[in-house]
């Protein structure tokens, strides 16, 4: 059993992971601060996971920012989240492009204003030849509507039923040419997965954690890595017959 408390890197690295970042409202609340506080924190946290995961060899993070869910919420909360993606993009860009980190959108660009749609499509064409980190942003998303998109567009496609294969599908959605998910984290201690890759976190990892978004560090994620390597993944089958020694 790996030690959860080890700072030590462990020898199993998920390839992919993806996290919910949640806890953001109530971290600025605790604080006596204002929600829009609380997610510009999440937004520096984001810089400090991005240079672990890069340190610690990941491949690919998802991170959940922005649910289709959340145009819900007050007014002045939707526009500051608006107003922190664009700044990020024109502060952060050169950045990730110095640093080899390819950014990917997962969503609907629509209801963003076309001057911020614009944005993101050149932050996406800047980074696309990057291989160090895969940065997938799911901004304007839910699982439900990715799937609905994908029917909708294989329909229109002209597939035919006997054609639908899960390669195919899994072809269809956002996060095509990339693995799915070994590893989803959610901060701030909440048991659900909030319309997030229900396809491709089908036999992904759970880690959940009570620590608020902005402050899960790089410690804190390496007690996740710690935690997913103790474990066995068994993709629905049974462990292999034990030899007798």
């Amino acid at each position: 059993m790996v030690d959860k408390s080890s700072k030590e890197l462990p020898k199993i690295i998920p390839e992919h992971i993806a996290i919910i970042l949640d806890g953001n409202g109530r971290w600025a609340h605790e604080r006596g601060l204002p929600r829009n506080a609380g997610h510009r924190a999440g937004v520096e946290n984001l810089r400090r996971v991005i240079e672990a995961c890069v340190e610690f060899g990941i491949k690919y993070l998802t991170i959940y920012a922005f649910s289709t869910e959340n145009w819900g919420r007050p007014a002045d909360e939707v526009q500051g989240l608006m107003n922190i993606l664009e700044e990020v993009i024109d502060r952060e860009l050169a950045e990730l492009h110095e640093n080899g980190v390819r950014l990917r959108h997962m969503g609907q660009l629509e209801r963003l204003r076309p001057v911020l749609q614009e944005k993101v499509l050149h932050a996406i064409h800047l980074t696309q030849n990057n291989t160090r980190l895969t940065l997938n942003i799911a901004w304007n998303y839910g699982g439900r509507a990715e799937l609905v998109r994908a029917i909708k567009q294989m329909v229109k496609d002209g597939v035919a039923p006997e054609g639908i294969t899960e390669d195919l599908v899994g072809s269809y959605l956002y996060t095509t040419g990339c693995p799915d998910p070994d590893l989803i984290i959610r901060t701030s201690g909440e048991m659900r997965v909030s319309n997030f890759l229900l396809w491709q976190g089908a036999y992904a990892e759970l880690y959940i954690t009570p620590t608020y978004w902005p402050d899960f560090d790089r410690d804190e994620l390496l007690k996740a890595l710690n935690d997913y390597a103790s474990r066995e993944r068994r993709f629905g089958l049974v462990p292999g017959p034990v030899t007798p020694s």
